[in-house]
């Protein structure tokens, strides 16, 4: 009868009635086979209906022992690693979803939600106001391409019903005074008379020599000799910079594409 083995492990059943050297050599390779086994030399498969650890039995299901599939550390170490839910701290380049144009709740804004937000607060056309300094939106806002705008001028809203202003970018107006043409005239060159009475007089001897009217005028008229001419003198200020309203400078672009 020939030696067999064992079903799971393939230990050697030595050959029954088989000499006693060969049963040696053969039980000393089980015994060396079974310490690799237990040593954890030679994987084994076990298949538990309980496990004891310190005589304690294990209550962890199988599935319950899987999570733990693939740890390459320990687990608290890495669970220190993360971030916390309450106010984490974190490094490096974060990132979430982008909600929606015009979303309105305490959802994370990405930079890219507050690029879209800031396209559509300036879309093309719209003009940029600062201030402070001149340093083109483009660089500011990190889009569009802008152009500098309204040097010297000021803004005014369309009025389609007047039309001075009814066109978009429309422009118009002096900052100089400009007197709108008149004419000066007189009722005639100066020539007139003066009327004058003439009163006699007559010596009043109980008054001491004093004069008094005799009672009788006659009313006489100078000649019309006089006549003569009026020089309008030219008065006021000049004009430059006179249509300038109260104002303060700053620099305004317009986005263009």
């Amino acid at each position: 009868m020939a030696d067999t083995t064992t079903t799971t492990y393939g230990l050697t059943k030595p050959e029954i009635g088989a000499s006693e050297d060969t049963w040696g050599t053969k039980i000393n390779d089980n015994l060396d086979d079974l310490d690799d086994l237990l040593d954890g030399t030679t994987p084994i498969s076990p298949n538990l209906t309980a496990l004891k650890i310190g005589g304690s039995t294990v209550t962890a299901s199988v599935t319950e022992l899987n999570y733990v599939d693939g740890v390459t550390s320990a687990i608290q170490t890495q669970l220190d690693a993360k971030a916390p839910l309450a106010s984490p701290a974190l490094t490096g380049t974060p990132t979430a979803p982008t909600a929606s144009l015009g979303t309105n709740t305490t959802q994370i804004a990405t930079t890219a939600f507050v690029t879209a937000a800031l396209q559509a607060a300036y879309p093309v056309g719209s003009i940029y106001i600062n201030a402070a300094v001149d340093t083109n939106p483009a660089t500011l806002l990190g889009f569009g391409t802008w152009t500098a705008f309204g040097a010297g001028r000021v803004l005014v809203g369309q009025d389609t019903g007047d039309s001075s202003f009814n066109t978009l970018q429309e422009t118009g107006g002096s900052k100089d005074a400009i007197v709108v043409s008149h004419t000066h005239t007189m009722n005639n060159a100066g020539a007139h008379t003066h009327t004058y009475n003439n009163q006699p007089f007559i010596q009043d001897s109980t008054s001491g020599g004093d004069t008094r009217p005799a009672g009788s005028n006659s009313t006489y008229s100078t000649s019309s000799a006089g006549d003569h001419s009026h020089t309008i003198n030219s008065t006021g200020s000049s004009g430059t910079n006179a249509n300038l309203q109260p104002y303060i400078v700053v620099k305004m672009w317009r986005r263009t594409a």
